[in-house]
């Protein structure tokens, strides 16, 4: 009778690093620990942190390894390369080395699961030079499970080491991370997962198109085991070729419901030439096949940033990129200037977050679309500014009005002084408001210019934080200067008048006056007046 065949094992899993030479991506990791392996200066704890996938268990599991390696003779000691054939490597690579006790902390993030580690720690290693524990996800730990494990952390037996592993290191507490040394694993970037991607598909003897490992590295956004467990399902998706499947870049756009560059190309370029009915129809011809409204608004977003890029120099050009992307990008980055470029991705970035959101994801899109079209067309806060200054109308279809007084307030802007200061509060501007409010007597208001008489007490810099922050507030430039004429007392001082008046007006009515006579050294409350008002 034949053996049963071996079960298939994932891609995951199968092409875990079995040594630090197959950790992609971490390579100054890497040259950290081997330094310090080779110079006796080990660490008692280590901290693996970023996010999910980039190799943070396995790196664990190989500084195990590379702790207690003794060589193929049996006389090596801890080794920044171990060995794999010795008993303790293929024990540890195997899981069932019994001094090397792995937890993971999302089930077990009680006290007592890390009382029995503080109680075990005291007996020397069975079996190895160092008795090692792995705690993945340490930050589930709960707050009395960190105080436990304190004491034990900062002075732990020699023959101890922890390896702890995390996604939120920010979770963990300052008193853990302080008894650590951490490496911070980075995300892998896509031509490195790709390279990987490609000798993986080699080794499984399958076809590959590498725009589809592009496809699939840039998809992991980082992180080798996505990136292979996509990979695994494209496998799984593709057609026969002869003999071996391929994997085609259409097959994973499919797959994933991306669109393809070139039809993101083509919606900007109708977005930008504001073309509404050949716009929506391409929306719907990508929708119909199978490409997700939120993939569509995202790779709108990648392609306004990499025209940015190339507007500010910055060389952006890829392998798996066409000629025809780097030539229609070199030209939108020529025509378009930053202002309209940052207002396409704002007006984008809004239109991403809504359709993630939408009850109805497609409707959402072809609004935000046509909402970034018809704003695409609007003048900058800048034009605005000049037309205003200029007299010149608001769009070039309409008709020329006749230009105004320079000192009549806009209707688009705050019409008097008080609007102004409560705009300013609406906006979370507190402090400049109060000041507006206290220190500031107004010689002349007549948007977007403003003359003012500046209190004693008025801050220095107050013009310099003002002008900005006009623009802010009402979207256009403004003209401040500080004046000497005569100047209108400022609202505080208005206020306060309006206060005394009022209190002498009370004090003269005949109760309060009679009053006032009868019990001399009484005194009008303020909440009278404030009553009486």
């Amino acid at each position: 009778m034949s053996d049963s065949p071996q079960p298939y094992r994932v891609l995951a899993r199968k092409y875990r690093p079995r040594s630090f030479h197959e950790l992609i991506g971490q390579d100054a990791m890497v040259q950290t620990l081997g330094n310090a392996i080779r110079r006796g200066r080990l660490a008692h704890a280590f901290l693996m942190t970023g996010v999910r996938g980039v190799g943070k268990t396995s790196t664990a599991r190989l500084i195990a390894k590379a702790l207690n390696c003794i060589g193929p003779d049996g006389q090596g000691g801890p080794t920044i390369d171990p060995c794999g054939v010795c008993e303790p490597c293929k024990a540890i690579a195997e899981g069932r080395h019994i001094d090397v006790i792995e937890m993971d902390a999302a089930s077990h993030t009680g006290v007592d699961d890390v009382r029995e580690i503080i109680e075990a720690v005291r007996y020397s290693a069975v079996s190895a030079r160092y008795k090692v524990y792995i705690i993945d996800e340490v930050h589930m730990l709960s707050k009395n499970a960190f105080n436990a494990l304190l004491k034990t952390l900062e002075e732990p037996p020699a023959h101890v080491k922890f390896l702890f592993a995390t996604t939120e290191v920010n979770k963990v507490p300052v008193t853990v991370l302080s008894r650590c040394q951490r490496f911070d694993l980075r995300r892998i970037p896509a031509e490195l997962l790709a390279s990987h991607f490609t000798h993986v598909v080699e080794a499984e003897d399958v076809a590959a198109e590498p725009d589809a490992l592009a496809l699939i590295a840039q998809a992991a956004e980082g992180s080798a085991r996505d990136g292979l467990s996509i990979l695994d399902q494209a496998i799984a998706h593709a057609e026969m070729g002869e003999g071996a499947p391929l994997v085609t870049a259409a097959q994973v756009r499919e797959m994933l419901g991306l669109s393809d560059r070139g039809s993101v190309r083509r919606l900007l370029g109708l977005l930008l030439e504001g073309q509404t009915a050949p716009l929506l129809a391409a929306v719907r011809d990508q929708y119909a096949l199978g490409v997700e409204p939120l993939s569509l608004m995202r790779g709108l977003l990648e392609l306004v940033h990499a025209v940015t890029l190339v507007k500010a120099g910055r060389d952006i050009a890829t392998p798996g990129q066409s000629a025809e992307e780097r030539e229609a990008i070199a030209d939108w980055a020529s025509q378009l200037g930053f202002a309209p470029l940052h207002r396409l991705w704002q007006l984008l970035l809004k239109g991403h977050d809504e359709v993630a959101n939408a009850i109805l994801p497609i409707e959402s899109c072809e609004m935000a679309l046509l909402r970034v079209m018809h704003a695409a067309t609007m003048p900058d806060p800048g034009e605005i500014a000049r037309m205003l200054r200029e007299g010149a109308p608001a769009a070039a279809s309409a008709p020329a009005a006749p230009s105004e007084s320079p000192s009549g307030p806009s209707a688009s802007l705050p019409a008097s002084f008080e609007d102004l200061i409560e705009a300013f509060w609406q906006r979370g501007k507190g402090q400049l408001a109060q000041e507006l409010h206290d220190c500031v007597g107004l010689v002349r208001y007549a948007p977007p210019e403003l003359d003012y008489r500046a209190a004693p007490s008025l801050a220095s810099d107050f013009a310099a934080r003002l002008t900005p922050a006009l623009r802010e507030v009402t979207g256009v430039a403004w003209r401040v200067a500080q004046a000497d004429g005569p100047a209108a007392p400022t609202l505080l001082e208005q206020e306060q008048r309006k206060a005394a008046e009022e209190r002498a007006r009370i004090l003269e009515t005949p109760v309060v006056k009679a009053a006032m006579e009868a019990f001399p050294e009484a005194d009008l409350d303020d909440r009278l007046e404030q009553w009486s008002a």
